[in-house]
């Protein structure tokens, strides 16, 4: 009777420790200073960036929500068909996006939760454009033209790398590289060709690389017996 007891906790034990190692550990949120001392050190662009993770095992769920908003000069090209020359313009575009994705982490039994990870985002954002421009005309003089996006949609993939540091008891500091692929524009009247996808960057170039210094305060879910 006693080693029958004994063997059927043996068979539980396993399966219960493989279950509980699954379940999160810690919420860490956190925000990227880069985003904020760019938008603050520079004119022509405003925004910020959050970010969250959540560890199941050496899986982390990674979400990111972010807001931006670019003033730029832009060189003007338009149709042959308007025989207009080539000139400058004034181009704003404003929206939000969100990235959802995996890390997964390299350093397995680390007690503060340090982190090497690779990884990988999809990337959506919701965003408007506009763009104002002069040109001259024999017969009009100089024309004004303004041209307006809204309700446009991009989307891309991304593969990331980086670290997490613990520097104190609920505060971890660390770094995420991004290469960005595959960005695509959805939606509006097809008035103008999308130039800047907010969390993505030029729509004309077919990857990108992104760099984020990130801050995380830890809320711990659970103890790790």
């Amino acid at each position: 009777m006693i080693s029958a007891a004994f063997s059927q906790d043996a068979k539980v034990k396993p399966a219960d420790t493989v279950r509980s190692k699954y379940l999160p550990t810690g919420l860490r949120l956190g925000t990227d200073l880069i985003t904020l001392i760019k938008s603050r050190a520079t004119q022509n662009f405003t925004g910020w960036e959050a970010n969250a993770d959540v560890d199941f095992y050496r899986y982390y769920l990674a979400v990111d929500y972010g807001t931006w908003s670019r003033r730029d000069s832009i060189v003007v090209r338009p149709l042959p068909a308007l025989y207009t020359p080539t000139t400058k313009g004034k181009y704003e575009n404003h929206g939000h996006y969100f990235r959802v994705g995996m890390d997964i982490n390299f350093l397995l039994k680390d007690p503060d939760h340090n982190m090497f990870f690779i990884g990988f985002r999809y990337g959506v954002s919701y965003f408007g454009e506009s763009l104002n421009y002069h040109f001259p005309d024999h017969y009009y003089g100089i024309i004004t033209k303004s041209l307006t996006e809204n309700n446009l949609t991009g989307h891309w993939a991304e593969i990331t790398i980086g670290i997490r540091i613990k520097i104190f008891p609920g505060f971890w500091m660390g770094y995420t590289g991004r290469l960005k692929l595959a960005p695509g524009v959805s939606g509006g009247d097809g008035q103008l060709l999308a130039h800047d996808i907010p969390g993505y960057g030029l729509a004309s170039h077919a990857n990108y690389w992104g760099f984020n210094y990130q801050l995380f305060w830890r809320i711990p879910l659970r103890k790790i017996k």
